[in-house]
């Protein structure tokens, strides 16, 4: 089989691990090239490959450990431990000591090992951030968990504006601290739950789980924001653009990628510094099937405000949100459990206006009135949804979830809310 130069599949982490692994090692490109570390050439000869127990493994990677029968370079007959591990561009194929010899302790302390090799081979050296192979593979499982759990799943395409003029201007070593300092601000932005991958050069994912375009949409401009008001040494101030694309459950991986790719496209032709959403996604079709929105609200730490007792009670209204998105799904007491779901809410509500009042008066918050007012209009609006949904006899109260969960928890508190938030920490400080 035809060798290639392991420096094209490896960045340098991943290469020093790969050729001081204390095992024999043999790196599968999907191509059919091969590469081996110096313990494997050392005890094998390379057309071992060839034999049917090694193509087994190699063609079912992640099964863990199995024993295997492996011809040696004198000619015997050894009897090892071998796995296989999905790693960018191919599989990786580890053995093991002779079966005879692999303990429990051994082989546990060989699953982290080969654990930390796996993670390493995922990760994008130059920033840190996940690389696009590591991508496709996550992408895939949630795609399967957002469709079993209806729980809608999106992502932003994010490009550096004018980056080749960063380097031609300051040089190549400028623009790999610009890439590792992009990752690290939107590091600091996303949630936990959220994954950051480079797609490649200057592009990169995140991957937002239960999160509809919506949110995305939000989560994208305050990444657009961030990163705008962020001084770059050396460099300067950076403009980012960004395509959200939610995935529908009709679609592959591929057709997806192209569309937030496309919406990527938009943004960047239209300007650059700016975001394009593509509107459509799974949580679009559970809203036309079930007649109210399938979004989960999901709490981020970047839509607190600083002050202990707001930030508790927003947090509670999420939680009281959910909990009604859930009682509003079909069943034999649909409608008792929803109309109990939305009195718990909207006493919550009335609560938090009056608390969240009394807090920016003392602080002298200058728009307090016009704040006040809003209030007020969305919880007229709430009342009257739901007396109609009751005088109607409607089992679905899709109208008035819709309401409650989006244009009074999401929207409200994430859009008209922001505007104390300055005074709030400020006055902190």
């Amino acid at each position: 089989m035809p060798e290639v130069d392991i420096q094209r599949l490896l960045g340098p982490e991943t290469r020093e691990i790969f050729m001081q692994f204390p095992l024999p090692l043999a790196l599968v490109n999907d191509s059919g090239q091969n590469q081996f570390n110096d313990r494997f050439t050392r005890f094998f000869d390379h057309h071992c490959l060839d034999t049917t127990a090694l193509r087994d493994i190699l063609d079912t990677p992640g099964q863990g450990w199995r024993p295997i029968s492996l011809p040696a370079r004198d000619g015997s007959k050894t009897e090892l431990y071998a796995q296989a591990v999905a790693v960018q561009h191919g599989r990786m194929l580890v053995l093991g000591e002779p079966a005879a010899v692999m303990h429990d302790a051994e082989l546990d302390q060989l699953r982290k090992r080969v654990s930390t090799l796996e993670k390493v081979s995922a990760t994008d050296y130059l920033t840190g951030a996940w690389n696009r192979p590591h991508l496709v593979r996550v992408a895939a499982a949630e795609m399967a968990r957002s469709i079993r759990f209806r729980q809608p799943l999106s992502a932003l395409l994010i490009d550096i504006d004018h980056f080749k003029n960063i380097n031609d201007t300051h040089g190549h070593q400028a623009g790999d601290e610009v890439l590792r300092e992009v990752v690290n601000v939107i590091q600091h932005k996303i949630r936990s739950a959220d994954l950051l991958f480079r797609w490649g050069g200057e592009e990169f994912v995140v991957l937002a789980v239960s999160t509809g375009y919506r949110d995305a949409e939000i989560l994208a401009e305050h990444l657009r924001a961030r990163i705008a008001a962020h001084k770059f040494a050396g460099v300067g101030a950076l403009t980012i653009s960004v395509g959200v694309a939610e995935h529908s459950g009709d679609e592959t991986a591929d057709q997806w990628f192209k569309r937030f790719d496309a919406a990527l496209f938009a943004a960047k032709k239209g300007g650059r510094n700016r975001i394009v959403t593509d509107r459509h996604g799974d949580s679009e079709k559970w809203v036309a099937e079930g007649g109210l929105t399938a979004l989960r609200l999901v709490w981020r730490d970047n839509y607190a405000c600083g002050e202990p007792h707001i930030d508790d009670e927003h947090q509670e209204l999420f939680d009281l949100a959910n909990n009604l998105i859930n009682a509003a799904l079909p069943g034999p007491q649909q409608k008792a459990a929803t109309d109990a779901a939305l009195v718990t809410l909207m006493q919550h509500l009335e609560q938090h206006f009056r608390h969240e009042e009394a807090i920016l008066a003392e602080h002298g918050y200058a728009r307090l009135e016009e704040h006040r007012n809003a209030h007020a209009s969305l919880l007229r609006k709430a009342g009257a949804l739901r007396a109609t949904a009751i005088s109607s006899g409607s089992t679905s109260f899709g109208a008035l979830v819709d309401f409650l969960a989006n244009d009074v928890v999401a929207r409200h508190l994430l859009t008209a809310d922001r505007d104390y938030y300055p005074l709030l920490q400020n006055n902190k400080n």
